[in-house]
């Protein structure tokens, strides 16, 4: 059982261009590495793809997708519910980033920690060369 509160908290978790997408949109924008789409129609839907190269970029949360890094606890209330999600969760993750690469598609995972202040700007440093080589593209430093 929920809260009215817990419910409408839900609810205004959104599925798409939320802050940290749209940082990283920025920040390949700023590179020059544009001409990307928005939840390509592939397998886990990727934030950002290049469909014509086969290059795509995930941003996770690092709540719902279980980050590795971060270690996250279990929520303390309905703990087998949330149990269970995020397990669901981290195993449709596993799937669809096998069946992206077995689709021949070069797979980057971003994680919400990773896009932090004090460690965007290494992420980042060791993204760009590796998008701009896969695109065929120049990338621009500032």
């Amino acid at each position: 059982m929920t809260t009215e509160a817990v419910r409408k908290s839900m609810q205004g978790n959104k599925r798409s261009n939320t802050k940290p997408e749209l940082l990283v949109r920025k920040r390949l924008r700023e590179a020059g590495l544009t001409g990307y789409r928005l939840q390509w129609k592939v397998p886990g839907r990727p934030d950002v793809a290049w469909p014509g190269k086969k290059v795509c970029i995930l941003v996770n949360g690092c709540f719902w997708h279980r980050c590795p890094k971060c270690n996250l606890p279990l929520p303390k209330s309905n703990v087998q519910y949330w149990s269970v999600k995020f397990d669901t969760n981290v195993e449709r993750d596993k799937r669809n980033l096998q069946e992206l690469e077995a689709l021949g598609w070069k797979v980057h995972v971003i994680w919400e920690c990773e896009l932090k202040k004090k460690c965007i700007d290494d992420t980042f440093a060791a993204l760009l060369p590796v998008l701009a080589e896969e695109l065929g593209k120049e990338f621009r430093v500032d």
